[in-house]
């Protein structure tokens, strides 16, 4: 079981996930460093147009060239030309449309579609909200919110099911815990 850990945000009548963050500029022509959230950082690379924002606020950029160094991107925007204007950019969230990303194998699940799941345990009990997620080195932990917060373990002897369509994912947990 294994989610990717791209957090999503809505955007007007598109579904955004982000991908990464500028983290500021790279050399003096308008390159930016990006700070991947994705396994693999080369994944950003595969979209010519990137979405810019915060908040739920986004713009298209185009693109022009890019490059992995490590767990970064370094990448060069359209209408990005000089250090000033990549310096601008610091802090803003980089986004693709959700269904521009590929379907995963079974039983693998995009963050930004586990969101805001009800999660309960296979007695029924609600247990709360999918709220974050946690990578931890040994697995993802998954965080619910309810009364109180919970840290489940994201792995297959724990989460039971994931139903997209019906909203809800089920654990082997107990109330207790």
């Amino acid at each position: 079981m294994a989610v990717s850990s791209a957090s999503g945000h809505a955007a007007p009548g598109i579904r955004m996930v982000v991908m990464g963050r500028v983290a500021g500029a790279h050399a003096v022509r308008g390159w930016v460093k990006v700070q991947a959230f994705t396994q693999q950082p080369g994944g950003l690379l595969a979209y010519r147009i990137w979405w810019l924002g915060r908040a739920g606020e986004w713009r298209p950029v185009e693109l022009e060239d890019a490059s992995v160094h490590g767990r970064s991107v370094l990448a060069k925007l359209a209408g990005c030309d000089d250090r000033e204007g990549a310096a601008a950019l610091r802090g803003l969230e980089v986004a693709v449309p959700r269904d521009s990303l590929p379907e995963g194998e079974a039983e693998e699940y995009y963050w930004a579609d586990l969101q805001g799941l009800r999660v309960r345990n296979q007695e029924g009990a609600e247990l709360g909200v999918a709220t974050g997620l946690l990578e931890t080195g040994a697995n993802q932990v998954l965080v619910v919110q309810a009364e109180r917060e919970r840290l489940i373990p994201f792995v297959e002897a724990v989460v039971k099911s994931v139903d997209l369509a019906q909203g809800s994912i089920v654990v082997d947990w107990g109330v207790d815990f």
